[in-house]
């Protein structure tokens, strides 16, 4: 049996469709699907979902972030093998089967998707959203080391809690996963299909979020968690950006105009690194004033 995890919260709107989707996926072996929420809305979709699909199932956790709610979610599961997803995007055609192929082979531990924009290209929110999930495909088809996309991804079953207050738990999940000897794989045949932030406000709400995950520190005793974001901070980091964004400068773009949005996105990529570094680094924010609600992607 596989389990298929929906974290989700306030999303009425698109909850439903992505529950639909992963029902319509065909050919999957066993599985049940969790959908985890804290509020009454979601609640009320999933117990329709449940009452003709016997493997839906509710979880209602404490609104504390995603973190916990897949804390929930891994403890509640039956599954060897989990798939992660959001209640705000929809999972493309035989993704779940294009994920759990991967498992076949004993050494694999994880499986990420692709993430797809939704997004227009013709306006400068949607044309950075296209060249941010194009930079990250490549990427994922040419490293070794990158972490999973939370949009979508499969991992064989943890024990180990993850910490709450961490934001990028998809990134400390793909460190984890790696610590412990398995292979982390690309299936970009697995699409996951992605509304992204049309404002400033709300995209720098959510890049720091999950971009700053890579530079924070989490307080513990455990020396392996130390050692795992040891390993998370080699995923991603300014200068990486950098290097990997100059050769995308010169084949991306299409147009002047895009030319123009993409030197404008890098001088914004350059103020968020500043901004991690002073809210997450220096300040150690935490983490309910970093993990904000963004609007516009609902």
């Amino acid at each position: 049996m596989i389990s298929i995890i929906i974290t989700t919260f306030k999303e009425p709107q698109t909850l439903p469709s992505a529950i639909r989707r992963i029902l319509k996926q065909k050919n999957i072996e066993p599985y049940e699907l969790l959908i985890v929420g804290p509020d009454q809305k979601t609640k009320k979709i999933v117990q329709e979902f449940s009452q003709k699909n016997s493997q839906v199932k509710y979880l209602r956790d404490r609104g504390e972030g995603k973190p916990a709610a897949l804390n929930l979610a891994l403890k509640k599961a039956q599954g060897e093998i989990i798939v992660s997803t959001d209640g705000y995007v929809l999972v493309g055609t035989d993704a779940i089967n294009n994920l759990i192929s991967f498992f076949k082979n004993p050494k694999v531990g994880a499986v990420s998707g692709q993430p797809i924009s939704t997004n227009l290209r013709q306006n400068i929110w949607g044309y950075w959203s296209h060249f941010l999930t194009n930079a990250a495909d490549q990427i994922r088809r040419k490293k070794e080391i990158w972490p999973c996309s939370g949009y979508l991804y499969a991992f064989r079953r943890i024990k180990q809690k993850i910490p709450v207050d961490t934001f990028s738990e998809d990134a400390f999940i793909t460190a984890l996963i790696r610590q412990k000897g398995y292979l982390i794989k690309y299936a970009p045949k697995a699409r996951v299909y992605v509304k992204y932030p049309y404002n400033l406000r709300d995209w720098l709400r959510q890049k720091i979020r999950s971009t700053g995950g890579y530079l924070q520190k989490i307080p513990s005793l455990n020396n392996k968690v130390s050692t795992i974001k040891l390993k998370i901070k080699k995923m991603r980091n300014l200068s990486q950006e950098i290097s990997d964004g100059i050769k995308l400068f010169f084949s991306y773009p299409q147009n002047f105009r895009e030319y123009l949005w993409t030197i404008l996105l890098y001088l914004t990529r350059i103020y968020l690194w500043f901004s991690i570094f002073w809210k997450i680094v220096i300040r150690r924010s935490k983490f309910n004033l970093i993990w904000k609600r963004v609007e516009s992607t609902k």
